[in-house]
This record gives structure tokens, C-alpha cells and sequence, in this order.
């Protein structure tokens, strides 16, 4: 066959040359960039939460609170251990979202995104990796405008077919170059490929990063003391627990520890992380993440595997966490009433919200403070007297009290509004709230700032 010469064989190979049909553009998140947003705001939360200033925080302040050593425990490592639980359980839920969003990456090697990342390379606190989240804090806030705007849109909208008139015509034309204008610098207009590879980067440098402050918690390495039947001295055995990464299971949580809270303040510093000191770097080079069908209930409930490892000797193994903080929050209203009288509406509504079994508790002891009441016979004065103890008391029981409730509150917050809040600062601990006290000393402790409370009433209605 002979060769199509010059021009003509420039001809023939265009003729022959396959023609590959142009790639379509990458998919972005569209409605999807609110449920990006809330875990990328989980994800700036876990990475701020293991600053070196918020974990000196958690070992000297909020671990050795009044509060928490009191009600909840004065094991430092069951502390810890809780608190890198919930890390834990809070960075899992975030890969769950990180891997579902993977499956509509157009590229194929993020389809299977932590495999891909080496957490060893990733150092927590890098110029790079402060840039990251600092871009993820940007997209965080332009998405929260984004919805802000599509909401006022709606409300605009519904406003126009409504009233027909030219004037919210024009507000709501305004209104949609915002949202138009959002939608491109928000998280709405990226790629799912660009956020895929953003958050599962972070999602394994929080990862290194909770290996290295919570070592041992994290890799189940356990040192406990045995008795050797051949020999009669005792022998230390390491024991390897497998926890499959975020998973923790309830005997781990509530093994006994060799590693007491009682230690001095000089102690913890010449120890820099205290007993259980972190690991330099990962045990693991890259995040394993084990996917669980989700459960009804939301966060809160259902999916929570932290929350629901309280006992039942403690509030929240009895189910009454948030119930017993509103009843703290409500007596506290009543005890800075300051001179006004207790109301029969405001002790009906505080009666009525104590469940069963604290009313039996609460009974009994008024029933034997009324009878002191009534012996007192100084008058007045020793009346007011008496009245002024008891508040005092109260009032002193209420600064164990008070903390544990505001942040059990404040927790159920965290998790029931997040999806409208798009928070990025450090969120409350399970430690730090009633979920983990000691049910019998929690309903000691309200039943006397409740009998207070009626000491104060007796008085003002002598």
C-alpha cells in the first residue's frame, strides 16, 4: 500500500487518529455541602481539642475539677480513657461522612481515601496543615452564610407570592446574587474530589494526633500486674487488647488502673503528660476506618457508643442526665430569687420534674427536717438562722452541682444544633457532664439543695 505522501498524510492520520471524547467536569456537593460543612466543623473541633494548651487544659483543670473528681471519678485514667473514647467515637463519625461523600469522587483513588494517606507523614500543628484548616474554617464560613441566605430567600420568596408587591421583589432580588455569590465561594461549588482529599487528610493527622496523646488508649497496651503460680514473685504482662481503632469496649473502659489521679501538681510537670504519657507518633501509619450501619435515634442516641457504656449506677446509665441537669438549673433560678418569695408554681414545676424514686428520697428527709423545723424555738431569729445554714449549705453543694449540669446542657446542645450552628471550637466531653456521676451521691447532693430550698420557704411564710 503505498504512503499517502505530504499533506495527504496528514490527512490520513487525523482520519485514523481515535478521538477521545472530552472528560466531564467533577461533580460538586450542591445540597450536599451542609452535611460537608457540619463534619468539616467536627473535624476543625477534633484538631483545635488537641492543641497543647486545651490537652494541659483537660489533664490540670477539667479532670481535676471539684465537679468531675466528686461525682465521676478521681481515676485519672478512666478519665483519660473516656476522653480519648469520644475523641475517637467523634473522628469515626466524621470518616463514616468523609467515606461516603468518596464514593461520587470522580477520581477513583480517592474512592478508598484513608488507604491512600500515610498518617506518619502528616504532623499535627505544620504551616501546612494550619493552612488546611484555616481553608476549611474559610469554606465553614461561607457555607453558614450560604444558608443563612437560602433561609432568608425562602422566608422572601414566600413573602412575594404572598404580597405581590414590587418592593419584595426587589429585597428578594438582592437577595439571590447573595446566595448566587455564596454558592460559588462556598463549600456548595467544590468538587467532591477537592473536599474528599481535604478532610480525609485531617481526618488522619487528628488520628496521629490522638495516638500520640492518648497512646495507650488507643492501642489497648495495658500493663497489668499477675501472679506467676511458679514463681512467687509478682511479674509485670503486657496485654494487647484489640479495639478495632474507634471502638472501645465496656470492660476497657472500667479495668482497673494502676494509674491514679492522686498525684501533685510538681509531680504532673516533671512527668509533662502525666502517668499515661503520650506515644511520638502513631501506632499505625494509616487510619483504619470500620464502618457500622447507622442506627435510628441520631447521634445522641442511637449511634453514640460512648454515651451508652455508662453503668447503671451512674445518671446517665439511669437515663436521667439532661433531667437532672434542667432540675439543677431550676433550683438554681429558685436559690437567686434573692428576696422574692418561692412560689407554690415554682416548687410544684421543681416537684413535678423529679422522677420516682428521688421523690420517695426527698419525702423522707423533709418529713424529719420538718419535725427540727418545728422544735426550733428561739422564734424568729432562730428561724432565720437555721434558714441561713441551710442555703449556705446548699449554695456550696450547688458549686459541685452546677458545672456538670450547665456542660451536660450545653453538650446536648452541641450535638441537637449543630447542623444550624456550624460550631468549630473545642465541644464538651461526656467527663465533664452528669452523664458519668454517681447516681446516689447526685440525688444526695439535690435532695439537700432541695431541703435548703424549703428551709428558705418555711422561713419567708412563718
Amino acid at each position: 500500500m503505498a504512503r499517502c505522501p505530504g499533506a495527504a498524510a496528514n490527512l490520513c492520520c487525523l482520519f485514523f487518529h481515535h478521538h477521545h471524547e472530552p472528560s466531564p467536569p467533577p461533580d460538586t456537593l450542591g445540597i450536599l455541602a451542609f452535611d460537608a460543612a457540619k463534619t468539616m466543623c467536627r473535624l476543625v473541633s477534633l484538631y483545635n481539642s488537641h492543641d497543647h494548651q486545651e490537652i494541659l487544659h483537660l489533664r490540670r483543670h477539667v479532670i481535676r475539677s471539684k465537679s468531675v473528681s466528686k461525682l465521676n471519678s478521681r481515676d485519672e485514667c478512666f478519665l483519660l480513657t473516656l476522653a480519648c473514647a469520644k475523641r475517637l467515637e467523634d473522628l469515626n463519625l466524621s470518616a463514616a461522612t468523609v467515606s461516603r461523600l468518596a464514593t461520587r469522587c470522580s477520581d477513583r483513588n480517592l474512592a478508598r481515601c484513608f488507604e491512600s494517606v500515610d498518617a506518619r507523614k502528616l504532623e499535627f500543628g505544620t504551616k501546612d496543615v494550619e493552612s488546611k484548616i484555616e481553608n476549611m474554617e474559610k469554606l465553614v464560613c461561607a457555607t453558614q452564610s450560604l444558608h443563612k441566605a437560602m433561609e432568608s430567600l425562602t422566608e422572601m420568596e414566600a413573602l412575594e407570592r404572598k404580597m405581590q408587591k414590587w418592593r419584595a421583589i426587589r429585597a428578594n432580588h438582592g437577595l439571590k446574587v447573595k446566595v448566587v455569590y455564596f454558592k460559588q465561594v462556598s463549600l456548595w461549588n467544590q468538587t467532591f474530589d477537592k473536599v474528599v482529599g481535604l478532610m480525609a487528610r485531617i481526618v488522619c493527622i487528628v488520628y496521629n494526633r490522638i495516638c500520640s496523646v492518648f497512646g495507650t488508649f488507643v492501642t489497648g497496651d495495658v500493663k497489668r500486674r499477675n501472679l506467676n503460680n511458679n514463681n512467687n514473685n509478682g511479674v509485670v504482662k503486657r496485654h494487647i487488647v484489640e479495639n478495632s481503632c474507634c471502638r472501645i469496649e465496656h470492660r476497657e473502659l472500667y479495668r482497673m488502673n494502676l494509674c491514679m489521679f492522686d498525684q501533685t501538681e510538681e509531680a504532673l510537670k516533671k512527668r509533662a503528660w502525666g502517668c499515661c504519657n503520650a506515644r511520638k507518633r502513631a501506632p499505625t501509619g494509616v487510619f483504619r476506618f470500620h464502618h457500622a450501619p447507622p442506627r435510628e435515634g441520631g447521634e445522641v442516641s442511637g449511634n453514640n457508643h460512648v454515651m451508652r457504656l455508662a453503668p447503671e449506677n451512674t445518671v446517665g446509665g439511669a437515663g436521667l442526665s439532661l433531667r437532672y441537669a434542667n432540675v439543677i438549673l431550676l433550683a438554681e433560678q429558685c436559690m437567686h430569687a434573692a428576696d422574692a418569695v418561692i412560689g407554690n408554681d415554682a416548687r410544684v414545676a421543681l416537684y413535678d420534674m423529679l422522677p420516682g424514686r428521688l421523690k420517695v428520697k426527698l419525702r423522707g428527709k423533709l418529713k424529719s427536717e420538718w419535725l427540727e423545723w418545728e422544735k426550733l424555738e428561739g422564734g424568729e431569729e432562730e428561724h432565720s438562722a437555721a434558714a441561713t445554714r441551710r442555703h449556705a449549705a446548699a449554695a456550696e453543694v450547688m458549686e459541685i452541682l452546677l458545672p456538670v449540669a450547665h456542660d451536660m446542657v450545653r453538650w446536648q446542645a452541641e450535638r441537637n444544633l449543630e447542623k444550624q450552628k456550624f460550631e468549630t471550637k473545642p465541644t464538651v466531653l461526656l467527663l465533664q457532664t452528669l452523664h458519668y456521676s454517681d447516681l446516689e451521691k447526685v440525688e444526695e447532693v439535690i435532695v439537700e439543695v432541695l431541703v435548703g430550698l424549703s428551709y428558705m420557704y418555711w422561713n419567708r411564710n412563718l
